[in-house]
């Protein structure tokens, strides 16, 4: 008898429910979400919480109505720190990080959680790194497109500053997920019409697959597997114009890798999550399906959650796809399962068969 297939969402959110929230969060205006769950607050900041799934037992009774086995938990974006002083900021990461291993603890067939480190102090991220993996044993690393460095600057996740990281996360087999946030904080732009979300993360995304691809960081850091959030969607229609680039003006990059190196690497993921099947032709047609996971984004309303409006459900523009033949039933089951573990686990057969295990409850 074929044994099923799994569904494994590729990018989750959960919230701590509020008692689960240290006080330090609250009283520094870090972090925190109101006793009646209703929103997530920061210092001058507030954000509704539109899902009762963005708490742990509604989540797991959401996977459960929509036969979703495993989730891939994310850190959340507000805790990336940026702007924190450092002691704050180590506090705020290490409680994000301490709580999704405690998640992956208790719930090891629901969850795979990831951690997250600044790499403004490259030093403390590194010892980040190796506490999470060799005490927690947490294989999923959480950066931010962009992060700001200790003099205040902003910079990209894949500056060369940054090798140590990457070095560390090659060394532990790790896979690594590229996330954007508070593009507000340094793109001068007035913060409306949620131009930041539906906009300008997609453009953060595409600057961080810009600079690693340059730096050809795929093949130096072999063990390292980078997937992109929100299909790096900016990145697949800019493609051209960055080989036309490189090719037009090589004295801008010299030492530099030729983006089409880079293009359906065995290194480099995307999820799912670009809201119509014409993007997901486009990123399928430039990466490969084997290089595409399932993202459902959930719980955030960006994300492909039920609506009635939309017409929508978690998993429907993998069907669609299925629809339109832009994708077959292969390609559709590997894009909710085997993808997703060769993400997580490369090359390592048996890590992949634990995860499988894991999962199946073995």
């Amino acid at each position: 008898m074929e044994k099923r297939k799994l569904r494994i969402n590729g990018h989750s959110h959960l919230l701590p429910y509020p008692e689960e929230i240290p006080d330090f969060m609250r009283e520094k205006g870090i972090f925190w979400v109101d006793k009646d769950r209703k929103f997530m607050l920061q210092k001058d900041w507030s954000r509704p919480v539109t899902d009762s799934s963005f708490f742990l037992h509604e989540k797991l009774e959401w996977m459960d109505r929509n036969k979703i086995d495993h989730a891939v938990v994310l850190n959340l974006s507000q805790l990336y720190g940026n702007g924190l002083r450092v002691e704050e900021m180590k506090k705020a990461l290490r409680f994000q990080n301490d709580f999704n291993a405690r998640i992956q603890h208790d719930n090891p067939s629901k969850f795979t959680c990831g951690f997250v480190v600044h790499p403004g102090f490259i030093r403390s991220a590194c010892w980040e790194i190796e506490r999470c993996v060799e005490e927690h044993g947490l294989q999923l690393l959480c950066l931010p497109t962009h992060y700001m460095d200790t003099i205040g600057t902003w910079r990209c996740i894949f500056d060369e500053e940054n090798e140590p990281i990457f070095e560390l996360a090659s060394k532990y087999n790790l896979a690594v997920e590229i996330h954007p946030y508070d593009g507000e904080k340094f793109i001068k732009l007035e913060n409306t019409s949620w131009r930041f979300h539906l906009i300008w993360m997609l453009a953060q995304c595409a600057d961080a697959y810009h600079f690693l691809t340059l730096n050809g960081y795929q093949e130096k850091y072999p063990n390292m597997r980078t997937c992109f959030a929100h299909g790096g969607q900016l990145a697949q229609i800019n493609l051209g114009r960055r080989i036309q680039g490189f090719d037009g003006r090589p004295d801008l990059f010299e030492g530099k890798h030729h983006p089409r190196k880079a293009v359906g690497h065995k290194n480099i993921f995307f999820d799912t999550l670009v809201h119509d099947t014409g993007s997901l032709q486009l990123l399928i047609k430039n990466q490969t399906s084997k290089q595409v996971i399932m993202g459902l984004d959930d719980p955030y309303p960006l994300g492909e959650m039920e609506s009635a409006k939309q017409s929508s459900y978690p998993g429907k523009i993998l069907d669609l796809a299925m629809e339109r033949k832009l994708i077959n039933q292969d390609e559709y089951d590997a894009i909710w399962q085997d993808n997703v573990i060769q993400w997580l686990c490369g090359d390592d057969e048996v890590a992949k068969q634990k995860l499988i295990g894991r999962i199946l409850n073995n």
